[in-house]
């Protein structure tokens, strides 16, 4: 992706001014990182509280001074005047301030839609980094501030908008595209001496696992099969976040999940291309242009993948792959296919590219074309009584006992798969048995959700699209023949 950054935004000499809603983990690298971003602005922070956010500004080294806690648009007013630091506890309270990006990162899907919402009225661009409502929504948004002449993008620095850069320059490249993804947030880490296993703070013994280490003249699809077992029985093999991510760059480029609950494979580097390859050539897809996600396993002594972004490709001319493969590139066994990565996602460290593009020259990291292609849809894990509520929470945001698929996207109906997070924090009407994904007829969802609201606002758009396109409503447009073909096999 050969860009000299400062030539593409020469044209853009005033820095813009944004206003961040949720200060977690993204956020505060964001305010930290706008520090010394020339073009980029962090002034405006909004919270649960006033407080909250403040507390932001100042863990980023905003010396208490220079920070004022306001409650009221005339405080903030007051507060932008003085060149201050503007906390508030509600979007309301800032949204007359003179900022041209909100930068929606509270990560919660109803307060995502209805800030974004605001911002779109207001004229505001928006860097939707909340997953969870772009999963559900985020075509709509995109649409919907299209129309108003401003721009909704996904974030460099989470892993939706790097893939979709890496798929688009290798689809630019004439490259042709077996599978995209990611790592999982978290390495498999081994210790080599005792065959203990460490991921995410948690440690367990699995020397079984020494003798699946290195595949050798076995097949690296039965080695990773193996290693599932073997580590499924200490740690989840399943994020939600994952299949999140992965909804987002089906929906902006037309990949498909080649499995609805993905393969998800424990692999080493080396195996990603064997791995994504399709099975005629001894690897795991049944097609091309697939998503999927790997399980990073790595020495301690090895450098992580650190949830980055691949693209395994089909190696067409031999001379070439093979001099490639000399320069230390990841080639195939076979040498049929490649895998090319970036290994890194930075968080808000990186999100002022984004910024620049969206607010400074008019582009969204979605792309012309973002629609409903794909749904992440709720599935359960174990039987559910009726009455549950399924609370969302932790770091991952998940739903105990709730799994999630990608499918194709489907208009809403009461006995139709619902969105995953639009059932999050919802209470079952009906009992749900294992392995049943939670219609959206089974779930209480109040009249007032924004998010419902919305996301029957993209289906109108959309499917009306489809149906003039001949297409059913639950077949997503961008998928060609070969694609539909492929998916009907499963």
């Amino acid at each position: 992706m050969a860009l000299n950054f400062h030539a593409h935004y020469a044209g853009i000499t005033q820095p813009i001014e944004t206003c961040l809603v949720g200060s977690g983990g993204f956020g505060r690298s964001f305010i930290a990182q706008a520090r010394r971003v020339r073009l980029v602005n962090a002034r405006i922070a909004v919270d649960v509280t006033a407080e909250a956010a403040g507390r932001a500004f100042a863990s980023a080294g905003i010396p208490a001074s220079e920070i004022v806690l306001c409650e009221t648009p005339a405080e903030a007013r007051a507060a932008w005047d003085a060149g201050r630091h503007v906390a508030a506890g509600r979007l309301e309270t800032v949204l007359d301030l003179p900022f041209s990006m909100l930068v929606e990162a509270t990560g919660a899907p109803e307060p995502a839609v209805r800030h974004s919402l605001l911002a779109i009225e207001a004229g505001r661009h928006v860097a939707l980094v909340s997953k969870e409502a772009d999963s559900v929504v985020g075509p709509g948004l995109a649409r919907l501030a299209q129309q108003k002449g401003v721009v909704v993008t996904p974030v460099d620095g989470d892993q939706p908008s790097l893939l979709i850069a890496l798929v688009t320059w290798a689809e630019v490249l004439g490259l042709e595209i077996i599978a995209a993804g990611k790592s999982s947030e978290y390495d498999f880490v081994l210790d080599a001496a005792t065959g203990a296993v460490s991921c995410n703070g948690v440690t367990k013994l699995l020397p079984e696992l020494l003798g699946h280490w290195l595949p050798g003249e076995r097949s690296v699809v039965a080695t990773s099969v193996e290693r599932a077992r073997i580590l499924g029985q200490a740690f989840p093999l399943r994020a939600v976040p994952d299949l999140c991510e992965m909804t987002l760059v089906a929906n902006a480029t037309d990949l498909v999940a080649d499995t609805a609950g993905f393969h998800a494979p424990p692999a080493r580097v080396p195996e990603i291309a064997d791995l994504f390859a399709e099975a005629s050539r001894g690897g795991l897809m049944q097609g091309s242009r697939r998503i999927d996600v790997f399980h990073h396993l790595r020495l301690a002594e090895e450098a992580s993948f650190a949830g980055g972004v691949f693209i395994v490709v089909r190696c067409e001319d031999e001379t070439t792959w093979a001099m490639l493969a000399e320069k230390g590139h990841v080639v195939s066994r076979s040498a049929g296919t490649a895998m090319l990565y970036l290994p890194r996602h930075l968080l808000g460290v990186e999100a002022a590219t984004s910024i620049l593009d969206a607010a400074g020259l008019g582009r969204s990291g979605y792309g012309d074309d973002y629609r409903p292609r794909q749904d992440l849809i709720a599935v359960a894990e174990r039987d559910l009584a009726a009455g549950t509520i399924l609370a969302m929470g932790g770091h991952h945001h998940s739903i105990d006992g709730v799994g999630a698929q990608v499918r194709p996207a489907a208009a809403l109906a009461a006995d139709r798969p619902a969105p995953f997070y639009l059932v999050a924090d919802r209470v079952l009407t009906r009992a749900i048995k294992a392995g049943e994904p939670i219609m959206l007829g089974d779930v209480a969802i109040p009249e007032d959700s924004a998010l419902l609201a919305m996301r029957q606002r993209q289906d109108a758009l959309f499917v009306r699209e489809m149906e003039e396109a001949g297409l059913t409503a639950s077949e997503p447009r961008a998928v060609n023949d070969a694609h539909r073909g492929a998916m009907a096999a499963q």
